[in-house]
């Protein structure tokens, strides 16, 4: 199963400073992309761009095509504008116009996918926020456990919890119910003694790593204001080697993610578009998404045709600004608040694992992408603000 999420989404050429002979070839996004060009090239915010400035850089045609440098830099700047919005989930009372997402039905059935137990907050936890505050019914679905990601000192700090827990509260009450916390405490102990470098873990230490995420995600998304019972864990079975290397998604996965779609019907859905994720993982859970959006359009489901998927990325990559379609911002109180949602997944704060050269950790990756965005924004002319999270849209 090989999709291509290129295929239903609508990126602008990227323009290198020159323009096709052939007008038919000047679509708006093209013609958005030579503006967001040149304004950075000049370092001149767009509505300051001056006909002598298009002259210069040999696009004068550009501006005769569209009237004048005014009309062109007015086309540009409203079409930026237009992606902006602190409404994700869509403001009821004011119509959908020149509005990313649809002011209808209010309050939204939302699904936010995330491929690991903390992709959510880290790629999108400040819209998270914003859709819950506004009344949305957000439900969160982690896809894989995440548990290769916890370290082994992680482990024997839970069970040493675990096992002074049984000492203190069921042995002195005299329960026999703690024989099984002793004997797993001994046992996952030993194993990990005698780990060697590169050996992977036993089936019962990915289990309580495992269960370390999953309690760290249950706790990010309380901070959010998630009920439990909205909170997903699909555990999707490709990632289940127990190794980096994964295996191949499958029809099983695909059935997993059909169901809870079913059973919420969503109105948005939020799925990852990190192509960089050096393993693979964000691809094949978006791929088992949109592979089970393709089964329910075969199918005719009726609640897909009033849903509409959103495709984030997170601490890989940002999209082109030129290929943005919505753009939530963030105060620096809500980034604050997006941060803290991040240090709830302690098991990834003292180190990042598997980020190559980067040293820097989640919650500082996302911080500075999402504040570069709001820079660029803000270098275009627009509103300044603290900090932006940004989405592109799938077309079913």
């Amino acid at each position: 199963m090989n999709l291509h999420l290129t295929d239903n989404i609508e990126l602008a050429p990227k323009f290198d400073g020159m323009l096709p002979d052939d007008t038919s070839l000047w679509t708006d996004r093209l013609v958005l992309s030579a503006v967001i060009w040149l304004s950075r090239k000049l370092d001149k915010p767009i509505l300051k761009l001056t006909s002598r400035d298009y002259k210069d850089a040999g696009l004068e045609l550009l501006t005769d095509y569209n009237g004048s440098a005014y009309d062109l830099n007015i086309k540009a700047f409203d079409a930026l504008q237009h992606t902006i919005t602190g409404w994700p989930g869509g403001k009821p009372g004011t119509g959908n116009f020149m509005r990313p997402a649809r002011e209808l039905p209010y309050p939204k059935r939302i699904i936010v996918f995330s491929p690991h137990p903390d992709d959510d907050v880290i790629s999108m936890g400040g819209t998270i926020a914003r859709l819950v505050k506004q009344g949305h019914e957000v439900h969160v679905a982690y896809e894989t456990s995440g548990n290769i990601a916890v370290g082994d000192e992680e482990v024997t700090r839970f069970m040493h919890f675990i096992n002074g827990f049984d000492q203190l509260f069921c042995k002195n009450a005299g329960s026999d119910n703690g024989s099984v916390i002793s004997d797993m405490y001994l046992k996952v102990k030993e194993f990990l003694k005698n780990k060697k470098p590169g050996q992977p873990d036993s089936k019962d230490v990915l289990t309580i790593k495992g269960l370390i995420r999953r309690g760290e995600a249950r706790t990010a998304c309380s901070y959010n204001g998630i009920p439990l019972s909205r909170v997903h864990f699909l555990d999707l079975p490709f990632y289940e080697s127990g190794t980096i290397e994964k295996l191949p998604m499958t029809e099983k996965d695909v059935n997993i993610v059909q169901e809870l779609l079913r059973e919420v019907r969503p109105h948005q859905i939020y799925v990852a578009a990190d192509l960089a994720d050096p393993h693979g993982t964000h691809r094949k859970c978006t791929d088992a998404v949109l592979a089970a959006v393709d089964e329910a359009k075969r199918n005719g489901e009726s609640w897909l045709d009033d849903c509409r998927i959103w495709m984030y990325r997170g601490a890989w990559d940002e999209w082109a600004i030129e290929d943005i379609e919505m753009c939530v911002p963030m105060s620096p109180e809500e980034l604050r608040q997006k941060r803290m949602a991040i240090l709830k997944h302690s098991s990834q704060m003292e180190s990042a694992p598997f980020l190559g050269n980067d040293e820097r950790l989640f919650w500082q990756r996302a911080e500075d992408r999402n504040r570069a965005t709001a820079a660029l924004y803000e270098s275009l002319g627009l509103t300044s603000y603290e900090a932006m999270e940004a989405f592109v849209r799938y077309k079913l």
